[in-house]
């Protein structure tokens, strides 16, 4: 956040409750959270050691047992 000016909400006690952000800000906050979940069920997927399948394949199979 360079270049931007924290801005807090206080309660009674001056105890920080809330952080006021502009909109760009949020969204692209809300951007980095999608990206680094999409990292991390990649690096949990991996782990795994399951099998690679195609994704034409898997959207097949998960269709076949909807049914």
């Amino acid at each position: 956040m360079a270049g931007h000016e924290e801005q807090y909400v206080v309660d009674k006690n001056g105890n920080r409750v809330s952080v006021v952000l502009d909109v760009e800000e949020y969204q692209k906050l809300l951007q980095d959270l999608e990206e680094l979940d999409s990292i991390r069920a990649y690096d949990r997927a991996k782990a795994s050691g399951d099998q690679v399948i195609p994704f034409e394949q898997a959207v097949t199979e998960i269709e076949m047992n909807r049914k």
